[in-house]
């Protein structure tokens, strides 16, 4: 080989190394963020998000955690389109309310005894008002598919569907809340989120069939209304061979 063409070889080389590399040391705003990005601008992205009051753990990576607070954000900011990425344009807003000191929210509070929802008479769950604003979103969509029929494979094909099954509906009323991307299947719920109950928010599957616990009422499709499909209940079932789950926070 010529030492020309190894000489190209090599500058070919250190600069597809070089592309590799600059994202982690990209300056927050030169390049949109989702989950899975890493490096510095991922690390003033969640120093921002603590500055506006939606505290985030400061490591540089955009896992769960900080998708979840970015959706926060973006309710509280009112931006219209409501998901886990970061614009560039998303990324000004942010800088520029970092630099005029507003504070868009505050830290998500815990829930204290008592502070449950109601349910009802018309079948529909009322959160407590001092519930964090995921958790009402949560209670929210789940009020709209209250009385749909229960439907085999409903709510993943669309969010929008005639019917839910148990992790359709499970999936709806999370993702109303932004707390999902994607419908799951009670066997992913069984992995999903954080080990053990939740303060707001409780996951309970296995691979045959998922329902929630959500501010102390169960929204479910089985037990006490099988086959009706997603109701809520004051009433709990046993949760024997069920693995129990909670999003990081609530």
């Amino acid at each position: 080989m010529s030492r020309c063409r190894t000489l190209v070889l090599g500058l070919a080389a250190l600069g597809l190394a070089l592309l590799i590399a600059a994202p982690a040391q990209a300056d927050f705003g030169d390049r949109p963020l989702k989950k899975g990005s890493r490096g510095h601008d991922v690390r003033v992205l969640q120093d921002f998000l603590t500055r506006v009051g939606l505290e985030t753990d400061v490591d540089g990576r955009f896992g769960p955690a900080t998708a979840r607070t970015v959706r926060s954000w973006k309710r509280a900011s009112q931006v219209a389109r409501v998901n886990a990425r970061v614009s560039r344009r998303h990324a000004r807003t942010l800088r520029g309310q970092v630099a005029a000191g507003i504070t868009v929210a505050e830290q998500t509070p815990l829930a204290s005894p008592g502070e449950v929802a109601t349910l009802g008479a018309d079948g529909l769950a009322v959160a407590p008002e001092s519930a964090p604003a995921e958790v009402k979103a949560a209670i929210d969509a789940a009020n709209r598919i209250v009385g749909k029929p229960y439907k085999y494979g409903g709510g993943h094909g669309k969010w929008e569907d005639s019917g839910y099954d148990c992790s359709g509906a499970m999936s709806y009323a999370l993702h109303g809340a932004g707390l999902l991307d994607d419908a799951l299947t009670s066997g992913d719920f069984a992995s999903w989120g954080e080990a053990g109950a939740g303060q707001w928010i409780t996951v309970y599957a296995h691979g045959g069939h998922g329902y929630l616990v959500i501010a102390g009422l169960r929204f479910d499709t089985g037990w006490n209304n099988a086959g009706k499909g997603p109701r809520w209940s004051d009433e709990m079932r046993p949760d024997d061979g069920y693995a129990v789950r909670h999003p990081e926070g609530l």
